[in-house]
């Protein structure tokens, strides 16, 4: 590992960064790369804890895994507009990330992607964009609001858990399944629209949302999963439709408020 490396000059020869190749380079504050690079392999640039700037190529079609893990000194970013998919955790630690840029044409974004960066407030997702991957917005503890496109169909494991900021969200017509523990923990979370074409509430889907003080549960759920709504403290009263077949245990347990079901 490049401990010491504080600068780095990229020629244009370069057209790609491979794998690990600035891993833990903790001294590198500021990078520029070139128009020639198209890729930048995983781990690239992973626990770059000072790097605070970068310039990317506007050719990059490619960005690998957990290419920017840990680089909690990295405060903005803007993805090149040939870039498909943000990959596994390729965020993840970002601490002091503020704002980034996603362009349309962006399809996917992977498991854990923006997992703990606990600085983000809020992100623009284009429409694009047809699936977010489980956790990938885990522990975004400042993230007060964001828009779901309408290509999404499922919520998936854990992506807004322990997003404690977040105060209302809108999930698009045609999501089928609220899995497990996609909103557990949204301690502020205070209101959510679930549309008619959800089917399936997942295990833990919004427990511990101390604030949810309502829900409508549409006719087309067939199941709620185990502990669902347990801790939602504020929740006064709840209809669950004719549609339910399955409830699971404990789901609203600690529901201290509920008068009404």
């Amino acid at each position: 590992s490049c401990y010491n490396l504080s600068s780095i000059e990229i020629p244009n020869s370069v057209t790609s960064i491979g794998a690990d190749a600035f891993v833990s380079c903790t001294t590198m504050t500021n990078i520029i790369i070139p128009n020639s690079v198209t890729s930048i392999g995983n781990n690239a640039f992973r626990n770059c804890n000072k790097l605070s700037s970068i310039t990317l190529s506007n050719t990059l079609t490619s960005i690998g895994s957990t290419t920017f893990r840990d680089c909690s000194s990295l405060t903005s970013f803007v993805i090149p507009d040939g870039v498909a998919s943000i990959e596994q955790s390729t965020f993840e630690g970002c601490s002091s990330l503020t704002s980034i840029f996603i362009p349309d044409g962006l399809t996917s974004i992977g498991i854990d992607a923006f997992k703990n960066c606990s600085s983000l407030t809020s992100i623009d997702i284009p429409e694009s964009v047809v699936g977010i991957a489980d956790q990938a917005f885990h522990g975004c503890n400042k993230l007060t609001s964001i828009v779901i496109p309408d290509g999404i169909t499922s919520i998936r494991v854990g992506v807004f858990h322990y997003c404690t900021s977040l105060t209302a969200i809108k999930i698009p017509d045609g999501v089928t399944s609220i899995e497990l523990a996609a909103f557990s923990d949204c301690s502020n979370l205070t209101s959510i629209v679930i549309p008619e074409s959800v089917a399936c509430i997942g295990s833990q889907a919004f427990y511990g949302c101390s604030k949810l003080a309502s829900i409508s549960i549409p006719d087309g759920v067939t199941s709620i999963g185990d502990i669902a709504f347990s801790g939602c403290s504020s929740l006064t009263s709840i209809t669950i439709p004719n549609s339910v077949t399955s409830i699971g245990y404990g789901v609203f347990a600690s529901c201290t408020n509920l008068t009404s079901i």
